[in-house]
């Protein structure tokens, strides 16, 4: 039993999915976005929601690769690739994560 193909296999699974509803809902998926929901309507019109949403949508696509890579590469090859596969994610994951909303969103400030 290859544990890490069915781990990257349903992760891959779940970042596709939230992909294709951030491609369905377009500019209104922004407030899926953790932190960016929490934020007053005032607050939201100051940032490039379009912009926002699509760089999620791209970011959400690039997980869904890495990790669907990591199970038909773990499958075929090694088991242990879906552990490269994992720790690929993980350096992409906290390399965007912000724990303060003012420096996660101040790249879509609007002038």
């Amino acid at each position: 039993m290859n544990i890490g193909f069915y781990a990257c296999l349903i992760l891959g699974l779940i970042f596709a999915v939230i992909t294709i509803l951030f491609t369905l809902l377009g500019d209104k998926a922004a407030v899926l976005i953790s932190g960016f929901n929490l934020l007053t309507q005032e607050q939201r019109k100051q940032y490039d929601i379009r912009r926002l949403s699509s760089d999620q949508r791209n970011s959400m696509l690039i997980w869904t690769i890495i990790m669907l890579m990591g199970a038909l590469f773990s499958f075929i090859l090694s088991q242990y690739i879906a552990i490269i596969a994992f720790i690929i994610w993980l350096i992409i994951f906290f390399n965007d994560v912000h724990m303060d909303t003012v420096k996660a969103f101040e790249k879509y400030k609007t002038k």
